[in-house]
């Protein structure tokens, strides 16, 4: 019998698959717990226009993540800290303040957990940091601190 995967199974299929299996095990294992649906036209149409939609939907959030970069590798984050001998900073620059200062004084709300920063910038200076907006894009955002007089 054949079946369209529903969820993972291991050993078995991929979500969104089409295969053959036995009909036992697709009647009173598969189907009854809600892993798959049997394979007839109207399913498999149906699976065919949810796979369309999907590939919009990521080419469209692949767009805009595009766009974004655009906008993120022009702009340069502004922050002030105290700073001792060798400018070295009292303390740190999280990703959590690029990102508080990014959507306070530009109106761009990115997560902090998408900022890869190795480690909290401790100097003044002009700092590069990579954005992950996408699996694909990457962004490069300057972040300057300047010491508070």
């Amino acid at each position: 019998m054949k079946v369209i995967f529903l969820k993972d199974v291991k050993g078995k299929g991929k979500k969104g698959e089409v295969k053959n299996v036995a009909d036992g095990y697709a009647h009173n294992f598969l189907i009854k717990q809600g892993l798959a649906i049997e394979a007839n036209n109207a399913n498999i149409s149906s699976l065919d226009a949810q796979k369309k939609k999907e590939e919009k939907v990521a080419a469209q959030e692949l767009a805009e993540a595009k766009k974004l970069k655009e906008v993120l590798d022009k702009i340069t984050v502004e922050l002030k800290a105290k700073a001792g001998e060798g400018s070295r900073l009292f303390g740190s620059i999280t990703t959590k303040q690029i990102a508080e200062e990014l959507q306070k004084n530009h109106g761009i709300k990115i997560d902090k957990r998408k900022m890869e920063l190795a480690d909290a910038i401790r100097t003044l200076g002009h700092t590069k940091v990579p954005v992950k907006l996408h699996h694909e894009v990457t962004a490069t955002l300057t972040v300057s601190v300047t010491e508070i007089k």
